[in-house]
């Protein structure tokens, strides 16, 4: 009997430690790390949305965005703020070295900020993509962006509108008029920027009381970091290039060639960047194959329309696919100079003729050379003499070795009964010179 109660105790203990343990392991904190690196623009967004996607799913308690970066587009800031302010879990920005420019909107966007006593936070002057100025318009709603990520956070104001507007004057920060305000982790923590100064993650955790959570790391993709390259507003003119010098020096080629396939991959890739990062759909891609299937067509059905129908089709289905028309316009002219240059060093310099269209086009010519003629060459007329069968004004007959021809003086009129002489043959032109004293 006592064996029987023994074993029914140890059975209730083991099962009161079971639910013990579930219940220490369902209070658990889960923390996110997502990294926040290099140019901000279309490609990050994609990738944030689905860390912040799976933190929420994962009923994270905090997600950690870690930032280093120097800034980048202002349209892809602004969905990356949106992304951190509409999510439900508390966000942190850990400023680990830099957090410049869209940067400094994105981890204003954050609940908290904490930042490496190296760290740089501010120099949001927004710029277009020339790398100029933006207009005025652009700057009042950059400064009013940086506003109201600023104030959505109890902070002051006066220093996100420093970071972009050189007129305000801050010279107790070293941003007197003239200059754009850029914190460092001591300032901004003095003037309520940064929650705190840390030496690194572990001390991070630690004030933030998850050092003990299930902390998970949420990295990119190969295809996001492939698309975050592809995006970048470097890379994206040279893709460009690359396919409009394929596609002119296809043209000098025989067949279908290494130049024509390296063309079409750099559009390949344009849209693959494009598509995986978010920025377009796939009713670009369709548009730009109807486009270049137009294209073909004007080759065998001339008029024109055709063909500047599929251009401009073309022409769209890039627009469509970025995000930033005025720098998809400066990537065009580019990529077109680039090539029209190629074209023009082909033909004059190398020498180059086009192959591309010798299948669509007559090149043959029936020379006399090889044995074609266009009318008979009376030349056996040259030199014999004959009679004017009617007046020549200049044109007119003549009786030549009884046979009637048509003939034509070198300008005088000879008058019908003329003796005549056959001075010039020109295939079936027959010159004639009256002969004096005739009658």
């Amino acid at each position: 009997m006592w064996r029987y109660l023994s074993v029914l105790l140890f059975g209730l203990l083991f099962t009161m430690s079971s639910f013990g343990g579930a219940t220490v392991s369902a209070n658990e904190k889960i923390v996110y790390h997502v990294p926040i690196e290099e140019t901000v623009e279309k490609g990050l967004s994609a990738f944030l949305e689905r860390a912040l996607t799976t933190a929420e799913a994962a009923d994270a308690d905090l997600v950690v965005f870690e930032v280093n970066t120097p800034g980048g587009a202002v349209d892809a800031a602004g969905e990356i703020a949106k992304l951190l302010a509409d999510s439900p879990i508390k966000t942190v920005a850990y400023v680990n070295n830099r957090a410049l420019s869209a940067g400094a909107y994105i981890s204003l966007s954050a609940d908290e900020i904490y930042m490496v006593p190296s760290a740089t936070m501010g120099s949001a002057a927004v710029i277009d993509s020339t790398g100029n100025a933006a207009s005025k318009k652009a700057q009042s709603y950059w400064l009013a962006a940086m506003k109201t990520a600023a104030e959505q956070n109890g902070r002051d104001p006066i220093y996100a509108q420093a970071m972009a507007d050189v007129d305000i004057d801050l010279p107790e920060f070293g941003a007197e008029k003239g200059k754009l305000l850029t914190f460092t982790a001591e300032q901004a923590k003095k003037a309520g920027y940064s929650e705190g100064t840390v030496s690194g993650k572990a001390e991070l955790y630690s004030i933030l009381g998850v050092e003990d959570a299930d902390i998970r790391s949420i990295e990119e993709s190969f295809p996001e970091k492939l698309a975050r390259f592809l995006t970048n507003p470097i890379v994206v003119p040279i893709l460009l290039t690359i396919a409009g010098i394929g596609i002119v020096m296809e043209l000098f080629s025989p067949g279908f060639g290494i130049p024509g396939v390296i063309g079409i991959t750099s559009l390949i890739l344009f849209f693959y960047g494009h598509l995986v990062a978010g920025i377009t759909g796939y009713e670009s891609l369709a548009l730009f194959i109807i486009g270049v299937i137009l294209v073909l067509i004007e080759f065998f059905i001339p008029g024109g329309i055709i063909g500047l129908l599929g251009f401009t089709v073309v022409v769209g289905s890039l627009f469509l696919a970025t995000g930033d028309p005025v720098h998809m316009t400066i990537s065009l002219l580019i990529a077109v100079t680039v090539s029209i240059l190629v074209f023009i060093l082909l033909v004059k310099v190398f020498g180059k003729q086009m192959k591309f269209f010798r299948k669509m086009i007559l090149t043959d010519a029936t020379k006399t050379e090889q044995g074609y003629v266009s009318n008979p060459n009376r030349l056996d007329l040259l030199g014999a003499e004959g009679k004017a069968l009617t007046d020549l004004r200049p044109s007119g007959t003549a009786l030549v070795k009884e046979e009637r021809v048509d003939v034509v003086t070198e300008g005088s009129f000879i008058s019908k009964g003329s003796t005549i002489i056959i001075v010039k043959v020109e295939g079936s032109r027959v010159v004639v010179r009256e002969i004096p004293d005739s009658n």
